[in-house]
């Protein structure tokens, strides 16, 4: 009886433990695992296709988390995606001229912004405008035009 009871707790620690590391794989995947609630300054990028990028996903420069994405909207003039970036505040010195690019990351295929300092003496400040952007490179386009040459070559 004393065996059968230590078999059925040594299962329930085994199960609490998988669902505990499912619920971390979770919070992981879903970015809400860190949670930064700092007080910065919002500047905006407008981008011709954002592929899969969603609202909180990161914003980079060097490979470190400067900022995360506050809202995408569609600019109803030019038709291209309104990414509005929250940064954090101690990354106060963000030259004007630098340059935002949609970049995906890992296996799952997350998408993320990476920004790349420029040269200019001045720093963004709340509402500017990044300028210089990149858009989310598609694949199905890739393999389309990929295809499409291929075919106009064998003619």
């Amino acid at each position: 009886m004393l065996q059968k009871k230590s078999t059925e707790i040594t299962v329930g620690m085994f199960v609490a433990a998988g669902i505990a590391a499912l619920f971390m794989l979770a919070m992981k995947v879903s970015n809400l695992s860190d949670f930064n609630n700092d007080p910065g300054y919002k500047v905006i990028a407008e981008f011709e296709n954002i592929g899969g990028l969603k609202v909180r996903s990161p914003v980079t420069m060097a490979g470190v988390r400067i900022g995360r994405v506050a809202d995408i909207s569609l600019d109803p003039e030019s038709y291209n995606a309104r990414v509005t970036l929250d940064l954090y505040a101690s990354f106060d010195t963000i030259p004007t001229d630098s340059s935002a690019s949609i970049y995906t990351a890992g296996l799952l295929g997350e998408q993320y912004i990476g920004m790349e300092a420029g040269a200019e003496e001045e720093f963004l400040q709340e509402g500017d405008v990044v300028e210089l952007t990149q858009p989310a490179l598609v694949l199905e386009q890739v393999i389309g035009q990929f295809l499409f040459s291929k075919a106009e070559g064998d003619e």
